[in-house]
């Protein structure tokens, strides 16, 4: 090939090898196995290819993926998938994309990217309204839950600090973040690379169902205030990665409240579950919360990446964000967003396309119908665990995280247990620590499981446990 762009005879080829691939891979997903049997020699000589001089053409370019990608691939898809929060693509996803890189629109400021501003800006507004944030919420699409409340985090000490963008965290006191000890690592990462240090990071203990407690938090922040140093931000979170609990986000917002402390929500696994009509309730203290971030590459089934922060007032993530460049410089439109202005990247993909396709496609109906399910299949293994002898449930199945001790194993053997119920087949689930006791954990968050499939891994660690 001479040429980058494709001829018509080439174009056609590849549509109609990429429309076979996905229906191809689509209906084959229950027989696929859930983890590969890597072929490691295939994987290294991938390694080891030299820079290509000339191309293999589109023919060649399907061939490898079907030989070389796939075998070698996690069918994430798969209805047994179950060790993790990341649940399938939903349907249009891939199309989606494909316009997408079509298009290749650069959601850095509006006149690259028209249509893809007030996407964004509408599918923020959309995702804002699930947690009735006040008419100056705002927010922008992320590659993850962990990017978003790292930003959320930066938006609070700009908020503190109003100098914080000039001389960082030297002027006043030192800092100071509440969290859980279940939080996600995010946290950690987030207070590490913006310079508040592990030191000024407080884990608290949590109650007996895994959730932040609200008394040891008031009685953290009263001593670090004696103590000289300035309580700044409590990162609550809205379903845990292991357990699933839900840190009493009202209770929280009350101590924020009164303390002048920013309260920011990590919902990037539980939050999008209050589109669920059994869960709405659960989640309406977000309404308080400055920030939350949320995940739609989980329960909203879009493929990676697709994150979003949304901020209470968008003014405050504009002022941490913010900065001219003449080159950048296009008259401002009401109806447009330069959204380089409200996140730390520049050249920016339309991640929003796919939700928004996902959403209109479906219509959000149909997203709640997933949600629920998710939480009843979840509420299913829960209560088959609990009713086995020989298994013991560790925590209250809150959203769809179910922890499963088998009695009478050893800590050690628990690894060996994962990969044999990989290895048959059975399902992928995953390792979990829950007050120092080792466990397997079982997250549906999978559209296309059913309860066939639960039955048949509460079946087979009863079985398990059933064994010496």
């Amino acid at each position: 090939m001479n040429s980058l762009a494709l001829s018509p005879a080439e174009r056609a080829q590849a549509a109609a090898s990429l429309a076979r691939f996905v229906d191809g891979y689509e209906e084959s997903l229950r027989t696929r196995p859930i983890l590969p049997d890597v072929d490691r020699d295939t994987l290294a000589k991938l390694l080891a290819e030299p820079f290509p001089a000339e191309g293999i053409g589109v023919e060649g370019f399907f061939a490898e993926v079907r030989d070389r990608i796939v075998p070698n691939s996690t069918t994430v898809a798969h209805p047994r998938f179950l060790a993790y929060v990341q649940g399938p693509p939903n349907g249009i996803a891939p199309y989606a994309d494909a316009i997408t890189a079509v298009l290749n629109q650069n959601c850095n400021f509006w006149q690259l990217s028209p249509a893809a501003s007030v996407v964004e800006r509408s599918v923020v507004h959309w995702l804002a309204g699930l947690f009735d944030l006040c008419p100056a919420a705002g927010g922008i699409l992320t590659n993850g839950g962990s990017g978003a409340t790292r930003d959320a985090i930066t938006t609070a000490l700009a908020d503190r600090r109003p100098d914080f963008r000039e001389r960082g965290l030297q002027s006043g006191a030192p800092l100071v973040l509440y969290t859980s000890e279940e939080a996600h690592r995010c946290v950690n990462k987030a207070a590490a690379t913006l310079g508040i240090g592990l030191d000024h990071v407080r884990h608290l203990p949590v109650d007996d169902d895994f959730r932040l407690r609200v008394d040891l938090l008031a009685d953290a922040v009263a001593a670090d205030r004696a103590a000289g140093l300035e309580p700044f931000c409590v990162v609550a979170t809205a379903g845990t990665v292991t357990s699933g609990s839900i840190d009493p986000i009202g209770p929280i917002a009350d101590l924020c409240a009164r303390e002048d402390l920013w309260l920011h929500v990590d919902g990037a696994y539980g939050a999008l579950f209050v589109l669920a009509d059994s869960a709405r309730e659960t989640f309406a203290p977000l309404s308080r919360a400055d920030s939350i971030a949320l995940d739609p590459h989980k329960m909203l089934f879009m493929p990676l990446e697709a994150g979003a922060l949304v901020v209470k007032d968008a003014g405050k993530l504009r002022s941490a964000f913010a900065f001219s460049s003449s080159y950048l410089t296009v008259a401002e439109d009401d109806l447009m967003l330069d959204f380089m202005d409200y996140g730390p990247q520049l050249s920016r993909s339309f991640k929003a396309l796919k939700v928004w396709a996902a959403l209109r496609t479906f219509g959000v109906d149909t997203f709640r119908a997933a949600a629920e399910r998710c939480l009843r299949l979840a509420a299913r293994l829960g209560e088959r665990v609990a009713a086995e002898p020989g298994l013991t449930l560790l925590n209250p199945v809150a959203l769809t995280a179910v922890c499963v001790r088998i009695d009478g194993r050893r800590d050690e053997e628990y690894p060996e247990l994962l990969a044999q119920l990989a290895d048959e087949g059975t399902a992928l689930l995953g390792p979990a620590q829950l007050r120092g006791q080792t466990a397997i954990r079982a997250c549906v968050a999978n559209y296309r499981t059913t309860d066939a499939d639960i039955d048949l891994v509460a079946d087979r660690l009863a079985a398990l446990a059933g064994k010496p």
